[in-house]
């Protein structure tokens, strides 16, 4: 009988115990980072001509440990695939042809291997399901005794993909959301914010699993079209429509729809908007970073801008309902990103108060943010504002910027008196106010 060397990767504790006492000659090792360096710790001790090496997550239960290689192909290593993977975890090694080539650098470059497809099934790896919508968080609170673990978000399904040991294990994802995942234990010194963090990412789309599609809310507070676009975003969608109708604040609005999601994440479709009937509502946030609100570009038919405001937004329901105190946008309070995506055009320009309203508020944020930091992009979309305008009440799109940054002058940029218009009713009775005669 050759010697036999069982390496223990950790967690299968049980397996290890088996195996010792089915193969009591075995000795058992612990893992050394990698398959290579640890065969290489396992030949130099062996006295034997050939040496088995057995891996602890693999279930040897029907395994033929008698097995003998022709004379012709003694030579080789001989590997056998761990459930589908080729690249496997048991082996059958000639010591002397192993040193000829112990310098190689990588195990795949060894000239000679001999692939069983017939493999050994892996054990499977341990999973953790989850509730939260912070996945990386979750994965740092997590101990690994296993070289992967299996993360699946509650109500998703798992999968029984069988990654390489080899070297560089990655992360691999199963569904759009990359909720369904296998991480490895190498991740643990490289993640702080997100599972980007860790430099191997694989998303398996060939392999992708169904996803859990975010509810869809609908606010309105007046609009005069409110109507017409709700039918018309039913249509695009044919899907069932939540809505949040009248609601006194912005804040209030938001965190009422938060409440009815019953997703991480939800659309929130706002009643100025005819949404673009190309657009993918199967679109899903990335589990793989930090919770964060997603904004979609929305074109503006009275100045041709294009770009997050007034555009569909995937809000984070947690973040939403834990902003109690936002900044001067309700969006920006929290950590959110943009998705480059047309999802609608804004039809703000329907009444004289409507299109005033929303140029005042877009402006003022606009004004401000450049006052903190003066960016090229910001300085652009103002100018356009305050410059450009056509069609059904573009004089009122005019006056709202160019009121926008009178007030934002009159109150030097208070943040207080700023924050006034992040409530409809103070911006339809300063409208009030400076045009009862129009």
């Amino acid at each position: 009988m050759f010697d036999v060397f069982i390496i223990d990767m950790g967690g299968h504790d049980e397996n290890v115990d088996r195996l010792t006492k089915k193969l009591p000659h075995a000795k058992v090792v612990r893992y050394y980072d990698n398959h290579l360096a640890t065969i290489k710790r396992c030949v130099a001790k062996s006295r034997t001509s050939h040496v088995w090496i057995l891996s602890s997550c693999c279930d040897y239960t029907e395994f033929d440990f008698d097995y003998k290689s022709t004379p012709w192909e003694s030579y080789q290593i001989h590997c056998w695939a761990s459930g589908n993977q080729k690249f496997g975890d048991t082996f059958l090694i000639n010591v002397d042809e192993f040193w000829q080539q112990a310098s190689i650098e990588l195990l795949e470059w060894y000239k000679d291997i001999h692939w069983h497809e017939d493999g050994v099934p892996r054990l499977p790896w341990p999973t953790v399901t989850y509730a939260s919508d912070d996945l990386p968080a979750i994965v740092k609170a997590t101990k690994f005794d296993t070289p992967y673990i299996q993360f699946v978000r509650e109500g998703d399904t798992s999968t029984d993909f069988d990654p390489p040991l080899w070297k560089d294990r990655a992360v691999y994802t199963f569904n759009r959301a990359n909720s369904v995942s296998l991480i490895p234990r190498d991740i643990s010194g490289n993640l702080t914010t997100q599972i980007y963090d860790y430099p191997y990412v694989i998303k398996q789309k060939d392999r992708f699993l169904g996803d859990k599609l975010l509810d869809i809310i609908y606010i309105s507070n007046g609009e005069p079209e409110a109507e017409r676009w709700y039918k018309h975003l039913c249509d695009c969608t044919q899907r069932p429509i939540q809505r949040v109708q009248n609601v006194d604040g912005r804040r209030q609005a938001y965190q009422r729809a938060a409440e009815l999601s019953t997703t991480d994440w939800f659309f929130t479709v706002f009643a100025k908007i005819e949404v673009n009937p190309e657009f993918d509502w199967g679109w899903q946030p990335d589990y793989l970073q930090e919770p964060k609100h997603y904004i979609f570009h929305s074109r503006n038919p009275v100045n041709g801008l294009e770009y997050g405001h007034m555009g569909v937004i995937a809000y984070n329901k947690r973040l939403v309902l834990d902003t109690m105190e936002p900044g001067l946008d309700f969006t920006l309070s929290r950590a959110h990103d943009v998705v480059p995506l047309l999802s609608a055009t804004a039809h703000f320009n329907t009444t004289p108060e409507l299109t005033w309203r929303t140029a005042f508020r877009e402006v003022l944020k606009l004004t401000y943010d450049n006052s903190l930091i003066t960016n090229i992009e910001t300085s652009y979309r103002l100018k356009i504002w305050l410059e450009s305008a056509e069609g059904p009440n573009a004089e009122w799109c005019l006056r709202g910027a160019h009121d926008a940054v009178e007030y934002y002058e009159k109150v030097r940029g208070d943040h207080d008196k700023l924050m006034l218009s992040f409530e409809w009713k103070w911006l339809n009775e300063y409208f009030r106010a400076h045009y009862t005669e129009q």
